[in-house]
């Protein structure tokens, strides 16, 4: 019989906040072992999604940048959509998805909408026709801006990828589910580091 030492709680909490700080997990696990604790990359992992961190919901920001970029998991792309508080840099939602299509576009504004009271703000969009067809759908007030405050969405995704880049620039053996929780784990840490 072997009796299962856990954790202390106040180190898991570190550690999940070190590793979405952009520690590795190999990292995260050797910062535990200073401790004393010693456990394995998958624990820290699980850790990490059993949390289930979101970016708190319920802002009114004045303007929001939005955008859409390819993120690899192992051999197949998908499209992470992305709203940002350009005045806070807060990182208002997430959505991943397989495809890039005027559905999946609407739909991830409806979520926005579910989330955040942005009626009145005004959203910075590229010359992406789908983001452009979902603005005007919802009667957003929207105008088309390559640089300025829409690039607070683009040092977001510059991070990402230098965050999976780390990975082999990709989320290898990862279900698209698994990394879209890691995307909303990172998400509430980036509101919360900057």
């Amino acid at each position: 019989f072997v009796e299962r030492e856990a954790t202390p709680k106040l180190l898991m909490k570190l550690s999940i906040q070190l590793h979405l700080a952009g520690l590795s997990l190999s990292n995260t696990v050797s910062f535990l072992e200073v401790f004393g604790v010693d456990r394995v990359r998958s624990t820290v992992h699980n850790w990490v999604h059993k949390a289930d961190l979101q970016p708190k919901a319920g802002q009114s920001p004045n303007h929001v940048g939005v955008d859409e970029t390819v993120i690899q998991l192992d051999d197949e792309q998908y499209w992470l959509y992305a709203a940002v508080d350009p005045d806070s840099n807060d990182l208002l939602h997430t959505k991943l998805e397989p495809t890039r299509t005027n559905v999946i576009a609407d739909q991830f504004f409806v979520e926005l909408r579910e989330k955040h009271d942005v009626n009145d703000a005004i959203f910075l969009v590229d010359g992406a026709v789908p983001l452009h067809r979902a603005c005007e759908k919802h009667g957003f007030n929207f105008r088309y801006e390559r640089h300025g405050n829409r690039n607070s969405v683009e040092r977001i995704f510059r991070e990402i990828k230098r965050r999976t880049t780390c990975f082999s620039n990709c989320f290898s053996n990862a279900e698209a589910e698994t990394a879209d929780e890691w995307l909303r784990s990172f998400a509430f840490a980036w509101n919360q580091l900057i």
